[in-house]
């Protein structure tokens, strides 16, 4: 009960324009495992601190609808995938949550991220539509940082490293 309030009062305040965080439902299993398709989040507005590896909201290049991905390549950043592992600036990095037996290709790019724009990948490669398909994603469209898992069961998100 003292959670659907504060959810009530966090969803008020982010729509009125009071808070930067805005709650979103996640409407794909693209990110699957870090979060499932139904998921609530709880995203910070701004990207002004951006990291590889955070978990962004955006709006999707094509339909404009919130999309949930990871960032992957900042700008300047050489992205690609060689035998199924992603491969940033020349390294290797390791993702323990990718299981590179599902990945629909095992090699795209590389391709350097231009100026003002992001690369962006989903956790469950197999199952999504991102930065291979639509290229990167400009910094304007992005919502937010998500910051945590608010619904089904409250959690941090895992940074997917090693």
């Amino acid at each position: 009960m003292v959670l659907l309030v504060v959810l009530a009062l966090l969803t008020g305040a982010s729509v009125s324009g009071l808070l930067p965080l805005q709650l979103m439902r996640v409407d794909s299993g693209s990110m699957r495992p870090t979060l499932s398709e139904g998921d609530l989040v709880l995203v910070r507005h701004g990207v002004e601190e951006l990291r590889r590896m955070d978990v962004v909201a955006a709006a999707d290049p094509v339909s404009g609808a919130p999309i949930v991905k990871r960032v992957v390549g900042l700008a300047g950043d050489r992205v690609g995938i060689e035998d199924g592992v992603l491969v940033v600036n020349g390294n290797r990095r390791c993702e323990s949550g990718i299981d590179p037996d599902l990945i629909d290709g095992v090699w795209f790019g590389p391709l350097t991220v231009p100026a003002g724009q992001v690369f962006v990948l989903g956790d469950a490669r197999e199952a999504s539509i991102d930065s291979r398909e639509f290229g990167p994603v400009d910094l304007d469209d992005l919502v937010g940082v998500v910051q945590l898992r608010v619904w089904p069961s409250p959690g941090e998100l895992s940074s997917q490293g090693c």
